[in-house]
């Protein structure tokens, strides 16, 4: 089992189920990694207890880590699974200036990723433009921004994952609403290129979705949980429930990226406020305890 922290953190082998991964803040993060300071220390051996054995990194944190804590860690027994890509570098601008910038951030983010050794980075890929209504043409834009990238992902070893988002952030953070589009997207790529991401959060509502998993088989890179709460928080991007708090379905979605061939990490991505707040201690806990009663570590 796994857990991620934003950095992101994997739950292992000490429990009876499968992998998976819990995001968080990055104060929350800080507070229990053990990357930052020797694993002796008193509460950093919480994950290590509780068989966590793998991270994720949130790539704006290497970019605001200037003495490369994060980027030459101490010795840890942690696994890096994968980069986040972060909420910048978008590729649907239409401005020159802001297309090489975008670009040159992404070329970063994939350079940190081969350098912490993760296998692929997960790409959030832009909403639409201050005051731009063409989506198409941002979509578009997103696909001329991949092509000019793979080369030098494939060159460092890193794939990229294309993340559909629900539609309420279509114009502001990802302009791919849907797995199929992101699905049609990775298509014009090589598999070993391109992959998308299954996030139930986003895709859960979409009626063709296990439609679309199986059309993806053999470019999911990554398989994400977390609950659909009503009401919702003020804060959309902060709107994520722990799973079983609202109305997704889960064991399917788990058997439908079994079925399309993916075997890797269950990863329970958490964005929500009241839940940073709480005791870590507390929360990882309870996170392997809903994983388990919302039929996620099943297959075990």
């Amino acid at each position: 089992m796994r857990l991620t922290i934003q950095l992101a953190v994997p739950v292992a082998k000490t429990l009876p189920v499968r992998p998976f991964l819990v995001a968080a803040s990055l104060a929350t993060a800080l507070a229990w990694m053990a990357t930052l300071q020797p694993p002796e220390t008193g509460f950093r051996l919480l994950p290590v207890r509780l068989g966590i054995m793998t991270l994720t990194v949130y790539s704006a944190f290497l970019f605001d880590d200037p003495a490369g804590r994060l980027t030459n860690p101490a010795p840890h027994p942690l696994r890096l699974r994968r980069l986040l890509k972060a909420t910048y570098g978008f590729l649907t601008s239409a401005e020159p200036t802001e297309r090489i910038e975008a670009i040159r951030d992404n070329t970063r983010a994939i350079e940190e990723a081969a350098q912490l050794g993760a296998d692929c980075l997960v790409m959030v890929v832009g909403g639409l433009p201050s005051g731009e209504r063409d989506l198409d043409g941002a979509r578009q834009r997103v696909v001329e921004g991949i092509g000019m990238l793979v080369d030098h992902a494939a060159k460092n070893g890193v794939q990229l994952a294309l993340e559909p988002m629900h539609p309420m952030y279509c114009a502001d953070r990802g302009v791919l609403s849907t797995l199929e589009q992101a699905v049609t997207m990775a298509e014009q790529f090589r598999p070993e290129e391109v992959g998308v991401v299954v996030d139930t959060f986003h895709v859960w509502w979409d009626p063709r979705v296990f439609e679309q998993i199986a059309r993806a088989a053999g470019r999911i890179l990554s398989f994400q949980v977390s609950d659909w709460i009503t009401p919702m928080p003020s804060d959309p991007l902060l709107a994520r429930g722990l799973m079983g708090d609202g109305h997704i379905d889960f064991p399917p979605f788990l058997r439908a990226v079994r079925a399309a061939g993916y075997d890797g990490d269950t990863e329970v991505e958490i964005f929500n406020a009241d839940l940073w707040n709480l005791d870590p201690s507390f929360l990882l806990s309870e996170v392997v305890d809903r994983y388990i009663r919302c039929g996620l570590g099943s297959e075990e």
